[in-house]
């Protein structure tokens, strides 16, 4: 038995991923996946020294409180102001997310009600618009085209359209075209979002994956953003914590009040060792970020140079540990990514997957061994 709402769900795209890679290991494939950011590095010593003392903690054995510990909203906040330069209040403009995906997922739903619009960017994160879909909202696609640095042109929405719209996410460094944005460009979204009545929603998942000196802005430091925007962190990608799920929403009061009175029926906060362990990651020393993203943009450099060599023309990326790259042939997506793996035993993501403006690239991942990424590539000449 299932439901209207799922039954109106895309099939997610990594599973569909997964349902492939499992028939070609059958088949005695060695699958090299360069297709999930699932970080390969292990989460650092000291935060797994913190949350194992957490745990021996018999006050962390009790519920935690709904909007997360005041250890780690304090530690949240002492993040922004140290890396971003924002003030914030962690008892009324930070709450606890079990993972940034949760959050995300659960904006609509508290923000918004059914029939509103939600404005998500195409090619993008495939939770955008589930989560649309399932609080009975319209997702509305905005594209993200090459030739506008693979940022959204707010001004071509239809007016019809913005008329019914309540929320826009966005996402920079963006999943899944590693570009980046700047402070004039949130600027104008956060404008774009007052003048519109819009909760704009920004999912800062990868903004401490950076490389070659640059330095993502948070929409936070906008003067007026706090009016409006609500932004997403996860510790899973800047610490190589994806399996801790962790992560946190900062912003707007109203907007987070709204998002915390959502989960306190949902759910009860991320385990409060885990939080402890965040918390550490936080306020501790950052060389473990640092290191993390020499490895990545050693393994970056690696695949973009060898599939420049091929002919590809690719640009190397300045954030994310994605390479969105352009297919060089006039197949499709879905048919390039399939050749690639039955050809080869590569595993690469369909632009399609991610939104109707996704075709016509593949994404690769760099979260996985160097070695394997030089096999990768090694297999992908031979095209």
């Amino acid at each position: 038995m299932q439901s209207e709402r799922l039954k109106r769900l895309p099939p997610y795209l990594f599973a569909e991923i997964d349902a492939k890679k499992r028939a070609m290991r059958e088949k005695g494939v060695d699958i090299i996946d360069l297709s999930i950011g699932d970080p390969d590095i292990p989460t650092p010593k000291h935060v797994i020294e913190a949350f194992c003392e957490g745990a021996h903690d018999a006050r962390n054995h009790r519920y935690p409180p709904y909007n997360g510990t005041q250890e780690f909203r304090e530690a949240a906040v002492s993040y922004l102001k140290e890396t971003k330069g924002v003030d914030l209040d962690p008892n009324s403009e930070a709450l606890t997310l079990i993972g940034s995906k949760e959050g995300i997922a659960h904006a609509p739903l508290a923000f918004l009600d059914p029939g509103d619009v939600v404005l998500i960017p195409s090619p993008g994160y495939p939770v955008y618009t589930t989560a649309s879909l399932l609080s009975g909202c319209v997702p509305y696609e905005m594209p993200l085209k090459k030739e506008n640095g693979f940022l959204p042109d707010l001004g071509s929405i239809p007016k019809d359209v913005l008329k019914k719209a309540k929320l826009i996410f966005l996402n920079y460094p963006n999943n899944p075209t590693a570009a980046v944005a700047t402070k004039d460009f949130f600027k104008d979204a956060v404008d774009f979002a007052k003048g519109n009545g819009l909760v704009l929603c920004h999912d800062a998942a990868y903004i401490d994956i950076v490389y070659d000196g640059y330095k993502a802005p948070s929409i936070l430091e906008v003067p007026g953003a706090k009016d409006v925007a609500v932004e997403f962190y996860s510790l899973s990608k800047t610490y190589n914590m994806t399996g801790w799920r962790l992560g946190f929403a900062a912003g707007n009061k109203g907007l987070i009040e709204s998002l915390g009175k959502l989960k306190t029926n949902i759910d009860s906060s991320a385990t409060a060792a885990v939080q402890h362990g965040g918390a550490v990651a936080m306020t501790s020393s950052q060389d473990c970020v640092v290191n993390a993203c020499k490895t990545y943009k050693n393994r970056r450099d690696v695949l973009v140079e060898a599939l420049n060599k091929k002919g590809w023309n690719v640009v190397k990326p300045k954030a994310t540990f994605y390479v969105w790259v352009e297919i060089p042939t006039k197949e499709d997506s879905r048919s390039f990514a399939s050749k690639i793996l039955e050809k080869t035993g590569v595993v690469v993501t369909p632009g399609l997957g991610f939104g109707s403006a996704g075709e016509g690239f593949i994404r690769f991942s760099v979260s996985y061994p160097t070695e394997r990424i030089e096999e990768a590539v090694h297999r992908i000449s031979s095209l």
